[in-house]
């Protein structure tokens, strides 16, 4: 089928109108991701087995677990046991679950990675619990991971498609309705391609960029 450049003007701001579903999406998700990924990873390291080892079942069984099929269980299941969300937040909250297992290990490279010394000194120096986590271990877990993260937001990012299966009409599932309405697809789908790619290569030259910048610091 011959591209129309007519055609693809013409339906550039149907596509744009949703741009922001999907970039809604992915944020919402990430945030989900990283503030239950780091609570996931405290659970993991708890002394308490009970805790450590449930939380260990929990983080494999969602990995080990397609998130399309989470979404589905979430949007058509939840309902029946008197939980029921909006397709875009299900979306969300699917998609951030997912990837807080995944960030809770990296979290726990992250935290493993601080030396030693950096707890004895917190110890020595009487800080409270939380004043050693937020003051002395966290700082410095996180700051060398942070290339990692953004790794996983640019993966989550090009996963968003699939909330098209719980009816989230975000820009590939506009792609789709838009060529079912005119039985041109080329246009619509290879311009969500192009969208996807600009800013999935714009993120990961900007997460290239902070590696190299925190590979300076270190030197």
């Amino acid at each position: 089928m011959i591209w129309d450049w007519q055609y693809a003007f013409e339906i550039l701001p149907r596509l744009l109108k949703v741009a922001h579903v999907t970039i809604t999406a992915t944020l919402g998700a990430f945030v989900v991701a990283m503030i239950l990924g780091l609570v996931l990873a405290f659970a993991r390291r708890s002394t308490n087995r009970l805790l450590s080892g449930v939380t260990y079942f929990v983080v494999e069984f969602i990995r080990s677990t397609p998130p399309f099929v989470q979404l589905f269980f979430l949007f058509f299941v939840m309902p029946q046991f008197g939980i029921t969300m909006g397709a875009l937040m299900t979306g969300i909250l699917g998609l951030g679950i997912h990837y807080s297992t995944f960030l809770s290990e990296v979290y726990r490279a992250g935290i493993d990675s601080v030396d030693k010394g950096q707890w004895e000194a917190a110890t020595a120096l009487n800080f409270t619990s939380r004043q050693k986590w937020v003051h002395i271990i966290l700082p410095q877990a996180i700051r060398p991971i942070i290339p990692v993260m953004g790794n996983y937001l640019i993966t989550l990012f090009k996963e968003t498609p699939m909330l098209l299966g719980i009816t989230v009409v975000e820009m590939l599932s506009q792609a789709q309705i838009i060529g079912s309405q005119s039985f041109r697809y080329t246009e619509p789908i290879t311009m969500v391609g192009i969208f996807f790619l600009i800013l999935s290569y714009g993120a990961s030259l900007l997460v290239k960029r902070i590696e190299l910048r925190m590979d300076i610091n270190r030197r």
